[in-house]
């Protein structure tokens, strides 16, 4: 099974250091190797980014940065794990590498596979 992993949290607005970049740097590789980790990217500042949004047929553009979000997607990662809760070990493993923040799960659809019986699991 794929799982899309979204990491959000607090925008700091400063890049990360060295010593946080190594680390993230010997997860991702260890992932890869091991064969949970698919894909993985990390955001640029939101100050960056837009927002598109359609609502009744009206379509709006908001630039970043985001300020009104207590939280912003920092980055994102495609995993294959066995089951939800090989998942949601992997989020957490994850987290105690970044630190403060969410990792909202979501399986991913494969051709094939049943969606009733995914997402009863």
């Amino acid at each position: 099974m794929k799982f899309l992993s979204l990491y959000k949290s607090q925008e700091r607005g400063v890049p990360p250091t060295q010593e946080e970049m190594n680390r993230m740097g010997k997860l991702i590789e260890e992932g890869m190797k091991a064969g949970w980790l698919v894909a993985t990217e990390g955001c640029l500042p939101s100050a960056l980014g837009a927002r598109v949004r359609s609502t009744n047929g009206k379509v709006s553009v908001t630039d970043g940065p985001f300020t009104e979000s207590k939280e912003v997607v920092g980055g994102f990662a495609i995993l294959q794990a066995k089951s939800k809760e090989e998942a949601i070990q992997l989020a957490k493993d994850f987290l105690k590498v970044v630190g403060e923040g969410e990792c909202e799960l979501r399986q991913i659809y494969e051709a094939g596979q049943d969606t009733c019986a995914a997402a009863a699991h």
